[in-house]
């Protein structure tokens, strides 16, 4: 079957694997946003132990989908990976660092003899939803924005920078930053907005759903407004582009409107995924009944229809993924950075457990969301979070 797609068709296969697991990533990140309102939320112990439990059932998930996200973007296009990881490896080990305290703290928040304290993992929980949103949409940003590097002939990539990935959110003499920091805090902020969204449908204590329906508001304004500059600034900047012919790079005009315009589909998938958006937030908002607890399901399919299109418009027709700002000609893009055709056909018969994957994350989710958490019930269980 996968044998007879071409080298290219092959390229793109994976292009839309990858933007799609990335996508979902930004959706299940909705588990660090609602770390980060621990104590916005959760006034009392107890309030606090609901909001930890309720996230609990679900930051494996989200482990599950970074692995298998960065897995895939390793198999496909290896030398993207080579160049982004091991180049800018400060952002992306304070990354590692933010997913491995997580995981520390939800294992031994709540154990006995615990010298830490509860209010220590919290905190590391916290660093968490920090670091890890605004880092990762900061990363992402650079799609569009560029970084500094090089590509020898050795296919042996070198960043220029000595703050090895820290200048993409901290030299604010250079205005991309800005606009990589505004996807960062974008996402952060719509991370709380989908936690938020997810404590409407998960918990049954009158307190939180009050608190929580106002951090909602609270939370989207910011999340538009950089969302909006982000937008505006990537579809009225020179794009980076390549010949599929030879191979040589260069900046169009509005390129990343132009691949909304030249893939309609894509540009619909992307106004649709806002409209859910701000279905979503609305409809729970606005509403007191059963209805307004399914907002999560609307913002969540909006945020991962929105998110896939930003990825498709930076890989597909003919765009360079991971453009370079010291040297245009050594951009990555889908044709340059992917491994092998016979490594690709190979792993596109392992791609067929994708939906496997989205399907264990659908099963699990209901299961653990079966009955929605009360203190009651947090009182007498004694193997919480």
């Amino acid at each position: 079957m996968f044998e007879n797609l071409s080298y290219t068709t092959l390229q793109e296969y994976w292009w839309i694997i990858v933007s799609l697991l990335g996508a979902i990533l930004v959706f299940m990140l909705f588990v660090q946003g609602g770390q980060t309102l621990i104590y916005s939320l959760g006034k009392d112990k107890i309030s606090r132990k609901i909001i930890v439990n309720a996230l609990g059932r679900k930051w494996d998930l989200t482990f599950t989908t970074l692995v298998t996200f960065g897995g895939a973007a390793f198999a496909s296009f290896p030398l993207f990976y080579a160049t982004s990881f091991g180049g800018a490896y400060w952002v992306w080990m304070l990354i590692l660092f933010a997913f491995i305290i997580q995981a520390v703290s939800y294992e031994y928040r709540t154990k006995p003899n615990n010298f830490l304290g509860e209010k220590t993992y919290e905190a590391f929980l916290f660093i968490n939803g920090l670091l890890g949103t605004v880092l990762l949409g900061t990363a992402v940003a650079t799609f569009f924005t560029g970084s500094e590097f090089s590509i020898d002939t050795m296919n042996s990539s070198h960043w220029q920078s000595p703050y090895r990935g820290l200048e993409l959110a901290f030299d604010f003499g250079r205005y991309y930053t800005y606009v990589n920091l505004s996807l960062g805090l974008a996402v952060f902020f719509l991370s709380r907005v989908l936690a938020s969204l997810y404590f409407l449908n998960s918990i049954n204590d009158n307190n939180i759903i009050i608190k929580s329906r106002k951090i909602l508001m609270d939370n989207t304004i910011p999340f538009l407004i950089f969302f909006l500059f982000f937008v505006v600034n990537i579809l009225i900047k020179d794009g980076f582009a390549y010949d599929p012919i030879n191979g040589e790079v260069s900046l169009l005009p509005n390129k990343y409107f132009m691949n909304f315009v030249e893939m309609p589909l894509v540009g619909i998938m992307f106004l649709a995924g806002l409209i859910l958006v701000l279905w979503g937030i609305l409809n729970s908002f606005l509403k007191d009944d059963k209805t307004a607890s399914k907002g999560i399901w609307f913002s969540g399919g909006g945020t991962i229809l929105a998110v896939f299109a930003l990825f498709l418009i930076s890989g597909l027709n003919n765009s360079c993924f991971y453009p370079s700002t010291y040297d245009i000609q050594s951009s990555l893009n889908i044709s340059n950075a992917s491994s092998s055709e016979y490594t690709l056909v190979a792993m596109s018969y392992v791609s067929l457990l994708v939906p496997f994957v989205i399907a264990y994350i659908w099963y699990a989710w209901k299961s653990l969301n079966k009955e929605k958490i009360t203190a009651a019930e947090m009182e007498n269980d004694h193997h919480a979070y």
